[in-house]
């Protein structure tokens, strides 16, 4: 993939990651179970081949592109929610990636979870407990909090305080992973429109 395909399915995972927090904070779970998790392969996939690998297929970040899509194309569609959602998750991840000293107890604490899931075969509901904790203790705490809004019954949930919180902890790994393959605030303002087309593209392939 050429550069501006993989920054674009990097945009896709944030895109994801906030309409995912969206449907939890206001009906109380995410409408297709894959999402999460496709969003938690995307934070456990510690050494990915490519960025594609990251999220495992095109077809498993479409929903992610379609948003990505709405958001940069008719001005009818966009959801300003989800856009204050992704730039806090770009605030965090350029701060996280500021300090070292982070990012080396980053990596240390989903080595942790890595194992977990994958060796030890934790259900679903502790990884996004132990996620969370990472998003709560390590990323929260760089910056100015990403305030969500919804239902106040389903957000007083711990479960789904755990599952939103993983998922902001999704979208700050997507935010890392678009600034590390050459992403810049600058290209929404002069990029936009080579940025929709590619995720056009993107949405449409096989």
């Amino acid at each position: 993939m050429n550069d501006w395909q993989q920054r674009v399915l990097a945009l896709s995972g944030m895109a994801l990651s906030a309409a995912a927090v969206q449907q939890i904070a206001r009906s109380g779970q995410v409408l297709h179970d894959t999402v999460t998790d496709t969003l938690v392969n995307s934070v456990l996939n510690l050494q990915p081949d490519s960025t594609l690998d990251v999220y495992g297929s095109v077809e498993a970040i479409r929903p992610g592109l379609k948003t990505l899509i709405q958001q940069m194309g008719n001005s009818q569609q966009k959801d300003l929610e989800l856009t204050r959602y992704m730039v806090g998750m770009i605030h965090l991840s350029r701060r996280l990636l500021a300090k070292d000293e982070s990012m080396n107890q980053l990596a240390k604490r989903l080595e942790q979870v890595n194992r977990q899931y994958n060796e030890f075969g934790f259900e679903r509901y502790r990884i996004l407990q132990s996620l969370a904790g990472i998003y709560r203790e390590l990323i929260s705490p760089l910056g100015q909090p990403i305030r969500i809004n919804g239902n106040p019954t389903y957000l007083k949930t711990d479960a789904n305080q755990y599952h939103i919180r993983a998922l902001l902890l999704a979208g700050v790994r997507s935010a890392v992973l678009w600034q590390q393959v050459g992403g810049k605030r600058r290209h929404f303002l002069l990029s936009r429109k080579r940025m929709l087309e590619t995720a056009q593209q993107l949405s449409r392939a096989v």
